[in-house]
């Protein structure tokens, strides 16, 4: 295992995720937020405005776009998107 930074919350912790036991939960909503939002409702025009609309921060939105479950949106944002 690895000592890790949470990138959701920024404490310390040991394991193999990017988000600490306490976030995971979190995560997972917003993830599953944001897979319904996308199948409910048309794509915005950039990241922020995702983030607005879906109530999912736009640091995490930036993550999730970062992995391999919602890298086909990523293509959709490059140029608009904002790293907190």
């Amino acid at each position: 295992m690895n000592f890790n930074k949470c990138a959701r919350c920024g404490c310390f912790f040991s394991s193999e995720d990017s988000v600490c036991p306490n976030c995971k939960s979190k995560d997972e909503m917003d993830k599953n937020l944001l897979r319904s939002y996308i199948e409910n409702n048309d794509l915005p025009e950039s990241a922020e405005s995702l983030a607005f609309h879906s109530g999912i921060n736009i640091k995490n939105i930036n993550r999730f776009l970062n992995t391999k479950e919602f890298s086909d949106l990523k293509s959709s944002f490059d140029g608009s998107k904002i790293n907190l």
